[in-house]
């Protein structure tokens, strides 16, 4: 139904050499008749390929917020020091971008297993079991959370909503149904669903695409991977109702390469399906077809953005593309395309079954629905949480989170992750739902809350959100590739003493340029944490670049301050 193969012949190679050797990629080009070229730049585009022979083991720390929070820099240094004296050949330690796990910080990957609240020694005993050549635990599974309110099945029989709509074919009437909830995409953008569904049904062509994104990759972003392992049968319904009323007969689900046990949750989920004539050529006997496959993403977070994704889904590399056209009109293969997130998917069945109006009815302060937040870094309680939208950020945070670690004081958020910027403690009332963050400045995005503690540096912590966006570009563009290299350089001098007042002015050129010249959304955003830490710790950051202060003592001030003195 589509060509993934490169990406299969790939994984092949790798599997049996360990990387991708050059001869075996020269044979690959001949026996596919692709232009050798072409594999060299998907293969080095995405970061689960090796051109080159890796060492034996290779530990990679993930560095980013919660993590961050939770002790990685300390771990990683730890791990360095127990394997000071081995060759590179055999160990390397290194950051790595998240890994998805932020509830479970600080967490780990070896040889490509992850692992969850990982301790030195814990993390010691799995890169020597991975040196003696031995096979490497799995980390347990989540345990499945039972009823929850966004299951418009409970106890009954699944796919319900499916059925009722295939006995009345009104696919106008499920879009009417939509529009009327005010269902939006819950993957970060906020689109309503009802609109993008009605403009991929009414664009012409025979062929059409429903994609659902489960590339989740951005800092604290958890909830999809809780959704996957909890409520798989409504995101596979939700993508087939998408089929029927779009026109579409194929189904993408693309997930990232880290959720091996969803991956699983997925296709045993797809094969019963399958084997109950729920999908296939004759979906429950109606004479309508929908396939559906799995995409297992090879790696980076610029894949979650849409356009970049489905040039994943056709064998490129993960390049956002230029905007219009959009992806309804032209997605993937170029064909009309209803690409939606996780969340957004599982919430169509909801709606379905139980009504417009009870959808309405599980908000609060005028907001629609339910809404799967994450929460993660200074928190006692990390996890996902089901809230109605709408809920005060204070009641997640020192109610569902439990509160601050070691009884301090809230002094920053983040609601969605690094896009979304921080906020200040005074701000915590501000509820959870797309109009109420967009007033303050700020967004819902995926609801992937990151709190700080009183003691953390702000500066610190934009610095680590922009490398974050720094590491993870494409490169595509000139703005973001340079312009987020050049904010990290000039944070990495604020914090060492090396700040001048006359960094902000080019500071400022920085933040426009990458908001209006960049393509895609990570340059677009990849100012915001420093922006907003701009706006809400003004006083931190010039104590930093005028005083060559760090308040909180986490930036390496003192002994900048020492060697000058």
């Amino acid at each position: 139904m589509y060509e993934p193969l490169i990406f299969d012949d790939l994984r092949a190679i790798q599997s049996q050499y360990g990387y991708l050797p050059g001869e075996q990629l020269a044979a690959l080009s001949e026996r596919t008749n692709t232009p050798l070229y072409r594999i060299h730049g998907v293969a080095d585009f995405y970061p689960h390929f090796h051109l080159t022979r890796p060492p034996r083991v290779t530990a990679g720390v993930c560095a980013d917020m919660s993590c961050h929070l939770r002790g990685a820099a300390n771990l990683r240094a730890g791990l360095e020091q127990c394997f000071r004296g081995m060759s590179g050949k055999d160990v390397a330690i290194r950051d790595i971008s998240c890994l998805g796990q932020c509830d479970g910080a600080p967490a780990v990957s070896i040889n490509d297993h992850i692992y969850r609240g990982v301790t030195l020694a814990q993390g010691e005993a799995l890169v020597l079991t991975a040196l003696g050549g031995n096979e490497l635990p799995e980390m347990p599974a989540d345990e499945k959370t039972l009823d929850l309110a966004a299951d418009p099945y409970p106890g009954g029989a699944h796919y319900g909503a499916l059925r009722t709509i295939i006995a009345a074919r009104d696919w106008d009437a499920v879009i009417a149904q939509l529009k009327a909830s005010g269902l939006s995409g819950l993957g970060g953008a906020g689109f309503p669903a009802g609109m993008k569904w009605e403009a991929v049904r009414r664009a012409p062509g025979p062929e059409k695409y429903v994609v659902c994104n489960a590339d989740e990759s951005e800092p604290g972003t958890i909830k999809d991977r809780f959704i996957m392992r909890n409520l798989p049968n409504l995101v596979i319904e939700g993508m087939i109702i998408a089929g029927l009323v779009t026109g579409a007969e194929k189904g993408i689900f693309y997930i990232r390469h880290e959720y091996h046990a969803q991956e699983e949750i997925l296709r045993e989920e797809i094969e019963r399906c399958y084997a109950e004539g729920i999908l296939g050529r004759n979906v429950l006997g109606s004479g309508l077809t929908f396939d559906l496959e799995l995409f297992v993403s090879p790696g980076g977070y610029i894949c979650g953005e849409e356009s970049a994704l489905i040039e994943a889904i056709e064998g490129k590399r993960a390049e956002p593309r230029n905007k219009p056209p959009f992806p309804v009109h032209q997605g993937v293969f170029n064909k009309p395309t209803a690409l939606n997130n996780v969340e957004t998917f599982a919430n169509v069945p909801q709606i379905l079954v139980n009504g417009v109006e009870w959808y309405k009815a599980q908000g609060q302060g005028g907001a629609a629905g339910l809404k799967f937040v994450g929460i993660s870094g200074d928190v006692r309680r990390p996890g996902v949480f089901e809230i109605p939208m709408g809920l005060p950020m204070s009641e997640v945070i020192f109610n569902l989170a439990g509160g601050i670690v070691d009884g301090k004081q809230l002094k920053a958020f983040a609601p969605s992750g690094p896009s979304s910027g921080y906020l200040p403690a005074s701000m915590a009332d501000v509820r959870l739902d797309f109009k109420s963050l967009a007033a303050i400045g700020s967004m819902l995005g995926s609801g992937a809350i990151v709190v700080c503690a009183k003691g953390r540096c702000m500066l610190d912590m934009a610095l680590n959100a922009v490398k974050f966006f720094r590491n993870e570009s494409c490169g595509k563009c000139v703005p973001c590739r340079i312009g987020s290299q050049k904010m990290v350089d000039i944070l990495t001098g604020w914090t060492r003493g090396r700040g001048s007042a006359a960094d902000m002015a080019l500071i400022d050129d920085l933040t426009e340029a990458l908001k209006l010249t960049s393509i895609c959304g990570l340059g677009q955003f990849a100012h915001s944490p420093l922006s907003s830490v701009l706006q809400y710790f003004r006083g931190e950051v010039d104590a930093h670049i005028l005083d060559h202060r760090c308040p909180e003592g986490v930036c390496p001030m003192r002994e900048v301050r020492e060697a000058r003195a």
